[in-house]
């Protein structure tokens, strides 16, 4: 996906077609660009549904892309087209977070930034926000790396006591997660860490975090041609063994590969 030159140069070898955000005329889903944090270069999508009342509130669903934490944008046209049906079907209004990515800008940098917009969001100030958002009713979701973001979001907010958005549940696709195994690109992107079993990647390994997670509802998804298909079998193996006590679930999808839903 990426070279990086000794001269500390990054080459970017995939090249992505963003486009613009739209008001879709036949699901009467609009969507902006905020940006949130300047000095940093980032930024958010939004998408409202359609709305059948001034002041009608929708659950708020935030969507971290993935990407192996390098490559992709919420503003991509893959991205784009997937969130706009997301938002009709499911009757939402969904944050798309653009954060950093690496090599240039390496871990925890996405997960801070992550982190940064959800804050940004709860204080409310944004128009659609604060007109249209249900903050009782917050779900977060992320395929790939962007699942193994908005797990350790998860996690973070479970731990802070002063977080103010009130998680419901969550979605985690393909999930990029560690197994106890060698991975070239955790270790590459994250070389300072306990290594492969870091509590950011390995979650089975650290089920006592798990345990804490204080939203409702999890589910995860995965396909039977997924390189990470084992991967996120043991975290959702782990979640009943240590009895986590919210709603939890798995589907495998038959013959499809990785991240097929996009």
């Amino acid at each position: 996906m990426n070279s990086t030159y000794a001269n500390g140069t990054v080459h970017r070898y995939e090249e992505i077609k963003f486009v613009p955000p739209s008001n879709n005329h036949k699901t009467e889903v609009q969507s902006k660009d905020v940006t949130i944090l300047p000095n940093k270069n980032v930024s958010a999508r939004l998408y409202l549904s359609k709305i059948s009342r001034k002041n009608k509130k929708f659950p708020l669903f935030f969507y971290i892309h993935g990407g192996g934490f390098c490559i992709e944008s919420t503003f991509s046209s893959g991205y784009d087209s997937y969130l706009h049906k997301l938002t009709a079907q499911a009757n939402v209004l969904v944050v798309s977070i653009n954060y950093r990515l690496a090599p240039v800008h390496p871990i925890p940098a996405y997960y801070d930034d992550s982190w940064d917009v959800m804050n940004w969001d709860a204080r409310g100030k944004e128009p659609w926000l604060k007109q249209h958002a249900n903050f009782s009713r917050v779900f977060l979701a992320g395929d790939s790396a962007g699942a193994n973001i908005a797990n350790n979001i998860m996690v973070r907010a479970s731990e802070e006591s002063h977080f103010v958005l009130s998680l419901v549940g969550m979605a985690l696709l393909d999930p990029y997660f560690g197994n106890g195994k060698p991975d070239v690109l955790w270790t590459y992107l994250c070389p300072k860490t306990n290594g492969i079993d870091d509590p950011r990647f390995n979650l089975a390994a650290h089920p006592k975090i798990l345990s804490k997670l204080k939203c409702s509802k999890i589910f995860v998804f995965t396909a039977g041609k997924d390189n990470l298909r084992d991967r996120t079998w043991t975290y959702y193996e782990t979640m009943k063994k240590i009895g986590w006590k919210g709603e939890l679930g798995i589907k495998e999808t038959e013959g499809e590969g990785h991240v097929f839903h996009m």
